[in-house]
């Protein structure tokens, strides 16, 4: 079979396979040519999940109509010099509008700001048409028809038009955060509306409060009321964002967000990073919620890994993770106590009053033919209520006979019968007794100013509840001591060398040259763990201690683990980790259990050491510790607000 050239269509076409997989990929690139051509309003409208039209209109600087030609072939840009390592721009590769003008229908109208009017070229199926005049305010207008037309064997793999117009909203969310001083828009008639307006002008220095606004805007108002700063920097590359407390976790990794250098990038080894960080802080099913920035020298990171440029290989990746790792955990250390808004809103749920708003007959629902309204349920017609009985305090339910069974004592708390029993009665519930005097000198005013305030009471032998000077407090005890316990065991554990077990003879584990060579380079750090090893000739190295702690194991897959995460990472935590599980369990089991009662200075005690332990608003199986509920919020409940 002879070697041909292939044509400039077919080849666009490959690309496109690539670039260009399905109509998220189209606003993706757009988006991005329209950022890095200055524009602050940007505007989106889909129809069909972007299928049957995509249009991307901005206000940026505009293509001149000498270049409209160049623009929609093949490796022509304006975004990259000659070095293929500096690279500042979102786009660079000119792979995109080539691309989707090979397997659709691409009409792109712009207009620079001098002059008088603009133009318009139209790729058709690689069909180039134009330039010719049209009229359109300065900026761009980019619009894609009839994705993959001229390749209907792609249309099979699309999913449904609610899907892909669902994964166009998660690239527009996912490139607005990076850029808060652009207003995006993004309509259609497969979707709702999504304005996200501009939190900062565009030139001025982008502050911490205009960046949490905008991550507000795609993440809620809940990750900004449970988010940490970041801001670290080691060795030129530069770490800022935010990321949530421990207690606010998600079921999937959706809301993770990593940008390098402004570009949004799904890179398993950030994210992997961001999991480690809170690896024993958070439950394994959850998810940690965060909004990663990292800044470095472009020469420092490879982004053309992928047409798609949604992956990057940096040149030290052990220094970017150990930077997201110690950053965070730093964070969550200083952070302090302090528990997930979610915790109180949920517990609100569950103490608001049901039905109340149908004891209102005007608010009840209508009648409607079969069905007659009750306050409390529907009643169906067919089978009507039973005969009303005169109310009694005899027949009432428990739930609502008075507290008084007899008439008199009853009649002492009727308006028309207040006399001196009532007064007497009154007075006794008004006055103090004297074991509540106690308790209240019990806990000094200082006391209550502490985040965790003074313990009041222990409920069904495992639940605290404590009184600060502007909520409540309700902690379980069995989970908040057993993250004492572990942190204390892992302070012991880094504050000295660990105790090793000696093997009666040697482990000999053969492993690829390259991984023995990789596991000498670590043998210092491991042996900090008590894990001993030595080369042992070409391709194998010799076990000669293991940690104490881990007792009986399989030393040839300890060893063949390790060798795998230093070959990935470069670091040898996978250890580590094991002993630190060893010492939650432990922590687990050595802590105070579930129903047993404590005395006021235990509980209290117990309080005060959770407020200096960093990372105790959860347990170590990523349970939160306590509860605070507002007294404001209290108030709300019983209509007091």
């Amino acid at each position: 079979m002879s070697i041909k050239l292939l044509s400039e269509t077919i080849i666009n076409q490959i690309a496109a396979g690539e670039v260009i997989e399905r109509p998220a990929s189209v606003v993706k690139e757009l988006v991005e040519n329209a950022i890095d051509a200055g524009a602050t309003r940007i505007e989106i409208v889909t129809a069909g999940g972007g299928k049957s039209l995509i249009r991307v209109t901005d206000n940026g600087s505009g293509i001149p109509a000498d270049e409209l030609r160049l623009a929609v072939s093949r490796h022509c840009t304006s975004k990259l010099t000659d070095d293929v390592h500096d690279i500042r721009a979102l786009g660079f590769r000119g792979e995109a509008l080539p691309s989707i003008g090979s397997v659709a229908r691409l009409c792109i109208k712009s207009r620079t700001a001098g002059a008088d009017s603009g133009y318009e070229v139209v790729v058709r199926g690689g069909h180039l048409e134009g330039p010719r005049p049209v009229a359109i305010n300065r900026g761009t207008i980019a619009e894609v028809s009839d994705l993959f037309f001229a390749t209907p064997a792609r249309l099979k793999f699309m999913k449904t038009d609610r899907a892909e117009a669902t994964a166009i909203t998660e690239v527009v969310k996912r490139i607005a955060i990076s850029f808060p001083y652009i207003r995006f828009s993004l309509a259609g008639t497969d979707r709702n509306p999504l304005e996200l307006p501009a939190t900062c002008n565009a030139g001025e220095t982008v502050d911490e409060a205009a960046m949490l606004d905008r991550i507000a805007q795609v993440l809620g108002n809940d990750f900004s009321e449970n988010a940490l700063a970041l801001d670290s920097v080691r060795e030129g590359v530069r770490l800022t964002g935010f990321t949530a407390i421990p207690s606010f976790n998600r079921a999937n990794s959706m809301h993770q967000f990593a940008y390098i250098n402004g570009r949004p990038v799904r890179d398993k080894q950030i994210f992997g990073a961001l999991r480690g960080a809170y690896s024993d802080v958070i439950a394994r099913d959850r998810h940690p919620v965060g909004v990663l920035f990292l800044q470095l020298d472009p020469a420092h990171v490879d982004v053309n890994v992928h047409p798609a440029k949604a992956d990057v290989r940096f040149r030290d990746p052990g220094l970017v993770r150990g930077l997201i790792v110690g950053t965070i955990r730093h964070a969550l250390a200083q952070s302090g106590i302090r528990p997930a808004t979610s915790g109180a809103q949920a517990m609100l749920k569950a103490f608001q009053a049901q039905g109340f708003e149908n004891l209102n007959s005007e608010s009840a629902p209508q009648s409607s033919g079969n069905f007659t309204a009750s306050p409390r349920h529907w009643q169906s017609a067919a089978h009507p209520p039973a005969p009303r009985q005169e109310w009694s305090p005899q027949t009432a339910h428990p739930a609502q006979r008075p507290l008084y069974p007899d008439e008199q004592s009853a009649a002492a708390f009727h308006p028309a019968g207040f006399g001196e029993g009532a007064q007497a009665t009154i007075a006794q519930f008004a006055t103090p007794s004297a074991d509540s005097r106690a308790a209240e000198t019990e806990a000094p005013a200082e006391m209550l100013r502490n985040p965790l305030g003074a313990a009041r009471a222990q409920i069904h032998a495992n639940y605290i509840v404590a009184q600060t000077e502007d909520s409540l407090v309700i902690v379980d005890q069995h989970a908040a001591h057993e993250r004492l316990v572990y942190e204390a065991l892992k302070s012991a554990l880094e504050s000295r060398p660990m105790a090793a077990q000696l093997l009666l003879i040697p482990e000999i584990v053969d492993l690829p040259e390259e991984d023995a060579e990789r596991m000498i380079c670590h043998a210092p750090t491991l042996e900090r763990f008590g894990l001993s090893i030595e080369r042992f000739g070409p391709g194998a190295v010799a076990v000669r201690e293991t940690p104490a702690m881990l007792g009986e194991m399989n030393v040839q897959q300890l060893i063949r683990d390790l060798a795998d995460e230093i070959a990935e990472h470069d670091t040898a935590n996978g250890l580590k980790n094991m002993l630190n599980h060893v010492a939650a369990t432990m922590a687990c089991h050595g802590s105070v259990r579930s129903g047993r009662r404590l005395k006021g200075e235990e509980m209290n005690a117990l309080l005060r050491q959770m407020e200096a332990t960093p990372g105790s608003g959860t347990c170590n199986h990523g349970r939160p510790t306590y509860i605070e509920l507002k007294l404001h919020d209290i108030e709300r409940l019983f209509g007091r607000r």
